[in-house]
């Protein structure tokens, strides 16, 4: 327990520190935070692992981050941007998937569709179609666009897309293994799933208005909140197969119309952005270790967070365009698409599970996650302040 307290002291001052002097040189915070978690694993100074209370607290961060922005959503934008947010993510997967398995092909040789190497290429593809929008969200926040058209449209994709992508997940899977059966099963549980979290936030919506107008601006509110977070999160995952961050994020959405919103979306944010969120960057850094690397697995994994990231771009940044966005805001939309992280990780341990990779593919993995979660918010702020001078200028 002491060196857990030793080790949460030293990354908060480190992390914290690091994303201060970021900012102060004009990039968002996550991204010293980022740096932080890389120079105190084991890719640099070694001082500490990610071990599993850090990871906790790192999953925790996550949740409150996702839950903050689906209190702050303007429900009005999110039904007006549901459409385009659909065929940004669908698009955004299906682009990554392709570009994906025919990297992995021209690599290694194409292959017959139904061998081994064939559903292998294609888990590649599926590795590349998971988005981590914990990082976009957290540079939105501070650059005071998440509730935009354009950052309600990305945050929606975002959440879109890791349901898609764990179908594709699971239909890779399932035809790899012979189990066909399990696609119909996991169109059934999302379906499901997304009827239980409109009928639940229908009653918790109503309840908690009654709650509020009984109890107004009291600290009941933010606590009752949180743990209805927590148990949505919860459900999500584990009694639908839906990715946790999705449920925190819905029932975040569902307590946006609450009088007191803002007072709990304060409340959430100052334990957020205090301890959580900085675990939770620093995470990935402390995850990281490129060391081992061959040769071939460098020249594949720079090929791989090209393509990744060039995939994700063009594909969501092609869709916000036929959408109706103008081409700055549609890069826009493709750059904050293209952040991977605990997703991509996943994601690839499932198929190490079954064999279809093996372990040296986690290197590319790791590399694509530390380039996209700082190349993101970097672009991201350099794209907003060009595009404010721009409009200073007229």
């Amino acid at each position: 327990m002491l060196d857990f307290i030793r080790e949460f002291g030293i990354i908060l001052l480190v992390c914290k520190s690091l994303g201060i002097l970021s900012k102060r040189f004009g990039a968002p915070q996550v991204v010293g935070e980022i740096i932080g978690g890389l120079l105190l694993g084991p890719c640099f100074l070694n001082l500490m692992k990610s071990e599993d209370t850090i990871s906790l607290f790192a999953e925790i961060g996550v949740l409150l981050m996702m839950f903050s922005t689906g209190l702050g959503t303007d429900l009005k934008q999110l039904v007006k941007t549901g459409k385009t947010a659909f065929m940004m993510a669908l698009v955004g997967v299906l682009v990554p998937l392709l570009g994906g398995t025919l990297l992995y092909s021209c690599c290694f040789g194409f292959h017959a569709p139904g061998s081994s190497g064939f559903y292998s290429a294609l888990f590649i593809g599926t590795i590349m179609t998971a988005t981590s929008v914990s990082i976009t969200v957290a540079t939105l926040q501070e650059l005071g666009k998440i509730n935009t058209t354009l950052g309600t449209t990305i945050v929606s994709a975002a959440i879109i897309d890791d349901v898609i992508g764990m179908i594709v997940l699971t239909c890779v899977i399932g035809a790899a293994s012979g189990d066909n059966g399990s696609l119909g099963l996991i169109f059934t549980k999302t379906t499901m799933f997304f009827v239980f979290a409109f009928v639940l936030g229908y009653l918790i919506n109503r309840i908690m208005k009654w709650l509020d107008k009984k109890y107004p601006h009291t600290q009941r509110i933010p606590i009752f909140s949180l743990a209805l977070c927590f148990l949505m999160a919860y459900i999500a995952e584990e009694y639908f197969g839906i990715a946790d961050i999705t449920g925190a994020y819905i029932m975040g959405v569902a307590l946006a119309s609450v009088d007191d919103a803002p007072y709990i979306e304060k409340k959430i944010d100052t334990s957020a952005y205090m301890i959580f969120a900085p675990i939770f960057f620093a995470n990935i850094g402390l995850q990281t270790n490129l060391k081992g690397m061959t040769k071939d697995m460098i020249l594949f994994s720079l090929f791989f967070v090209i393509v990744a990231l060039f995939c994700k771009v063009i594909g969501c940044g092609l869709v916000a365009k036929l959408a109706g966005f103008n081409t700055s805001d549609s890069l826009k939309a493709g750059v904050g698409m293209m952040t991977r992280g605990e997703v991509a990780l996943i994601v690839s341990q499932k198929g190490l599970a079954i064999h279809l990779i093996d372990s040296s593919y986690f290197s590319a993995v790791i590399l694509l996650i530390i380039l996209s979660s700082i190349a993101t918010p970097l672009l991201l702020k350099w794209m907003y302040k060009d595009n404010s001078k721009k409009v200073s200028k007229l």
